[in-house]
């Protein structure tokens, strides 16, 4: 669940989809992570195929990152 949040544009994008505040090219991708993130129960709902985890979630699972 989305709590606050520190963009104004991605607030009123996840808000009424105004693309005001964003570039307007991102707003499918944009539209996808914000549902799926409101929409998180825990850390791994966000574990998407395509999505990769930051580099502090990788070390902390012990897993040596490959760049």
């Amino acid at each position: 669940m989305i709590k606050t949040f520190r963009h104004k544009g991605l607030q009123a994008f996840f808000e009424t989809g105004s693309k005001a505040g964003i570039q307007p090219h991102h707003a499918a991708k944009l539209r996808v992570l914000l549902t799926t993130l409101d929409n998180a129960k825990c850390p791994d709902d966000m574990n998407a195929p395509n999505w990769k985890p930051h580099l502090w979630q990788v070390a902390l699972r012990g897993i040596t990152p490959s760049r």
